[in-house]
């Protein structure tokens, strides 16, 4: 079965039932009834900023491998922004040893491979390996796959700020295609760029969307940012204080760190233990929750 897995839209492409209500949702009215469902799950789809910071040293090291495979074969930023999204759902609910680089590596390398077949888009590990000294052959990256899905519960549709942003430019005063088309592109750049700030993570994705939205609205239309942020606040999703504080933090994020850790390339130091090795025991480990029995059946 194939994918073409659209971040704006995550309901599209499952059953009728589901697909009609995408539409419903993201091209219907602001004011329509049915977006609380896709409110009312998207707190299922979000990581703990405290388990992200306990593992910070892997979640930027992870991150820092998409960087790169993203700037040396030109991915499409909609597939590295999802592949790293698995990895924050995935270290969520799993822990990797901090001096185990490589695991992380190869954690980046199977959330990649994962996104670009949901994605249908063409990916080929050996290009992202290509540069470094130690190769993971097919295998194990189809059994780190494997276990990434097991901790994902087999839900690789995730609700993200994308998916929002449809709903949100409803609210502005808005009727140019040509305007609304380049707020969109322009509040994704920001969201695609706020991904590698761990803070991010604080934020349920609707709240991130709509400070992206405010943040793209006050560089582009600086003279209608006040009528903007007014109707935006008009949303009865929307927590003022919560929005202010997102916006605060995104802000003042700085994105050249993540940016200067890919271009310096990734820690070359592995350890000893072979990855099959370790991801065994790690997998092991996962097979005892209930996690672990969608990855074995899989």
């Amino acid at each position: 079965m194939e994918f073409n897995f659209d971040l704006e839209n995550p309901l599209s492409g499952t059953d009728e039932k589901a697909l009609q209500l995408s539409k419903r949702l993201f091209l219907g009215s602001a004011h329509s009834d049915e977006p609380a469902m896709l409110f009312a799950a998207e707190s299922e789809h979000m990581c703990s900023l405290a388990i992200a910071l306990n593992q910070l040293s892997t979640r930027s090291h992870a991150l820092s491998v998409i960087v790169q495979a993203q700037f040396s074969n030109n991915l499409d930023p909609a597939l590295a922004y999802l592949a790293a999204n698995y990895i924050d759902r995935f270290l969520a609910k799993s822990q990797i040893p901090d001096d185990k680089p490589w695991i992380a590596r190869l954690l980046a390398i199977s959330c990649l491979c994962l996104a670009s077949k949901m994605k249908n888009i063409g990916f080929s590990p050996a290009d992202v390996q290509r540069e470094e000294g130690f190769i993971f052959d097919a295998r194990t990256i189809r059994r780190m796959e494997l276990v990434v899905l097991g901790a994902l519960e087999w839900r690789m549709r995730s609700i993200t700020p994308f998916s929002f942003l449809r709903f949100f430019i409803s609210y502005f005063p808005l009727t140019n295609p040509i305007i609304i088309q380049s707020l969109k592109t322009h509040a994704s750049q920001i969201l695609f760029k706020f991904q590698s700030d761990v803070k991010s993570l604080e934020f349920k994705p609707s709240v991130t969307a709509a400070a992206a939205l405010l943040a793209a609205a006050r560089e582009l239309f600086p003279a209608d940012f006040p009528s903007f942020r007014s109707a935006l606040l008009c949303c009865e999703y929307l927590n003022k204080e919560t929005l202010a504080e997102c916006c605060t933090v995104m802000d003042s994020y700085d994105s050249t760190t993540v940016i200067d850790a890919a271009s310096n390339g990734c820690d070359s130091d592995y350890s000893a233990l072979t990855p099959v090795t370790v991801l065994d025991r790690h997998r092991a480990g996962l097979e005892s929750d209930k996690t672990a029995g969608s990855a074995s059946n899989g």
